[in-house]
């Protein structure tokens, strides 16, 4: 099974970036030789994660990355996204790790040997422990630590990094770790998450000027994650959910960015809910982004709900779902993308995280991923369709690279094109990574025989 470029695709532009993604806590291992994060205190609490394990070794990263970034070079693509890890950077006092440092510098000087374009996030969920003692994201001098640590990271970088994203997923940080719960710190309070946010956000435009200062050259921007909601019927309740669904969670995380303004849904809001803006605040955080990364997986169908106002229903039983039960809705990709577009002035759009959780098996060294081939086809196609109608979009992600720890559900969930066995930590290409890579190398003969 193969993936395929038609013509005209934006995929065949020699100027659209496709790449492969990871995250820091996921896949570095090595907790010993940093400070702990929220994620390490969070996987000690009894239930917190579906099989009990950490982020202890996870795909030991970090003696392995020379192996795993021979693979990325291997598979043809023109970048590779990954995270920096906060906690390897600062140490509680104050001081820098020098040896966290020079583990990235590392990577960035191979990425550059090889002509693969860094994509680096500053944050990616793994707040040091010594930060959230004080508060984590409900204490604003949080940001302000963001952005100290933001100018040790691009002032050591210089110029080896293409593209930095300040924070990745601040829904997810806000929303899933301190108004529900399900992820670290696991904080469940309703009144947290508006607060939590305003601060990653704050965060987000005080390092701004710091990337734009320490490294002039590289693009610099954030990374959401978005749900298009759609409503469960015809009737006016269910569409009145879905808009005030959407203004929680679409509308919240990228208004203020480019706007300067929360949604109107601020001044309905308990006061207890209401995050703490100070004079000054909105014009830091709508610092001008050079893009916007967006994160695609799946759609949310959405019915009136008589307690919080809207309720998120289960997939439809009859529709097609990874691993996660997630239903795959690809179609949800351009709707999302047109509609930002018509909602709001976008910078370039990049596309910086999209794939599938599979029930994938190792049979003779080989993953039979066919299901994950197809959605990537499908989102790619969706990607295409939605420039086609006007989006600005520039590049393409896959998540992930490797399988990985997943966060609240351990190991048990695999999104990697490249298979890990945890106990031998041996690396096999899926069928998608194969898939994947002929079809770069496809497009690279394309390229050449069109600038000829």
């Amino acid at each position: 099974m193969k993936l395929v470029v038609p013509e005209g695709s934006v995929f065949k532009s020699p100027d659209f970036t496709v790449g492969v993604a990871t995250s820091s806590f996921q896949i570095e291992g090595a907790a010993e030789s940093r400070e702990a994060s929220i994620w390490d205190t969070f996987c000690q609490q009894p239930g917190a994660i579906a099989d009990n394990s950490d982020g202890t070794v996870a795909c030991d990263h970090i003696n392995r990355w020379h192996e795993d970034l021979s693979l990325i070079a291997s598979l043809n693509v023109d970048a590779y996204r990954f995270s920096v890890s906060w906690p390897r950077i600062m140490r509680a006092d104050g001081s820098v790790n020098q040896q966290g440092i020079d583990f990235y510098i590392g990577i960035l000087d191979f990425l550059h040997a090889h002509n693969i374009r860094a994509y680096v996030t500053l944050y990616h969920w793994d707040l040091p422990q010594y930060l959230e003692d004080r508060g984590g994201w409900l204490n604003r001098e949080t940001a302000y630590e963001f952005a100290r640590y933001t100018e040790v990271v691009t002032k050591a970088f210089g110029d080896r990094v293409y593209s930095y994203a300040t924070l990745n997923e601040p829904f997810c940080s806000a929303y899933l770790g301190y108004e529900i719960g399900v992820h670290a710190p696991g904080k469940a309070e309703r009144a947290y998450g508006k607060k939590a946010i305003h601060h990653l956000l704050l965060a987000h435009g005080l390092a701004m000027p710091v990337i734009r200062r320490l490294a002039p050259s590289a693009q610099a921007g954030i990374v959401l994650n978005f749900t298009p909601y759609y409503p469960a019927s015809a009737a006016d309740a269910d569409a009145a959910a879905t808009a005030l669904a959407h203004a929680h969670h679409t509308d919240w995380y990228i208004q203020p960015l480019l706007t300067a303004q929360y949604p109107a849904l601020l001044d309905d809001l308990p006061e207890i809910e209401r995050p703490d803006i100070l004079p000054g605040d909105m014009q830091i955080i709508s610092a001008a982004n050079d893009y916007l990364g967006v994160n695609y997986y799946t759609r949310a169908r959405v019915c009136y709900d008589q307690t919080h106002g809207f309720r998120r229903l289960e997939a439809p039983s009859n529709s097609p779902t990874s691993a996660m039960g997630w239903e795959v809705f690809p179609q949800g990709l351009t709707d999302l993308l047109i509609r930002l577009h018509e909602d709001y002035v976008l910078p370039p759009v990049l596309i910086t995280e999209n794939g599938m959780a599979c029930d994938d098996t190792l049979i003779d060294g080989k993953v039979a991923d066919y299901q994950r081939i197809a959605y990537l086809q499908a989102h790619m196609d969706a990607v295409n369709n939605a420039a086609v109608a006007g989006v600005n979009i520039t590049g393409y992600f896959v998540w992930s690279l490797l399988d990985n720890f997943e966060w609240a559900l351990g190991y048990t969930k695999r999104f990697g094109i490249v298979y890990v066995d945890y106990d031998s930590q041996q690396r096999f290409l899926k069928q998608s990574a194969i898939a994947l890579q002929a079809m770069l190398a496809e497009r690279c003969i394309y390229t050449a025989v069109q600038e000829e």
